[in-house]
């Protein structure tokens, strides 16, 4: 990653790591959580997995039972919510993946339906009315992606420009969502938040 070579570099938009804390913030919410659908890609490459496996090593010492929600899988997402749903504590983490992305309004509303809280990994899913979203601030991210087009412009070459990683993350909190769903935000989970949505 810090030397790429040939022609490639650029920016990631997540680190594996990052899985696990979705996980803690889901349970601050909800501190009765024992059940969670972890909605994934799996046809997207390693990513839904690598992300699996990082939830699931957090899973165990927070004593929550983990269920995966394979996108690529028809109707799995209503049925494995329903079934999560069902119970009064259960929740939804969605991973990092384009089609969770360009499906968010149908996953926010599968949520909403089921009454389980849910985490996001882009604040563009709690603007649509999830309940809150913990990952890398794209526009910081789109940002240093320019510089990094001046200097290639300028005749540094892309082998030498390491790969980066995310350097600013932001947590976003919906209130209305929270109310929808009964639940009281901690003072101390608002206090860290980075922007909150009433």
């Amino acid at each position: 990653m810090s030397r790429p070579g040939g022609n490639i570099t650029g920016f990631t938009q997540f680190e594996y790591v990052l899985s696990a804390k979705w996980l803690e913030l889901l349970k601050e919410v909800a501190p009765a959580l024992t059940r969670v659908g972890v909605i994934r890609e799996l046809a997207g490459g390693p990513a839904g997995i690598g992300q699996w496996a990082v939830i699931a090593a957090a899973a165990s010492p927070l004593n929550v039972e983990l269920s995966p929600i394979n996108l690529s899988i028809g109707d799995a997402a209503e049925r494995t919510a329903a079934d999560i749903g069902r119970t009064a504590s259960g929740g939804l983490i969605v991973a990092v993946g384009s089609l969770a992305s360009a499906r968010r309004n149908l996953i926010i509303s599968l949520a909403a339906r089921h009454k389980l809280p849910a985490i996001y990994p882009y604040r563009f899913f709690v603007d649509a009315g999830g309940l809150m979203s913990y990952g890398a601030n794209l526009a910081a991210n789109y940002r240093l992606t320019a510089g990094y087009v001046d200097r290639i412009l300028r005749g540094e070459k892309p082998a030498d420009l390491p790969v980066q990683a995310p350097t600013k993350y932001e947590l976003v909190i919906n209130l209305k969502t929270a109310n929808a769903l009964g639940l009281t935000v901690p003072p101390s989970l608002l206090a860290r938040a980075d922007e909150v949505i009433e």
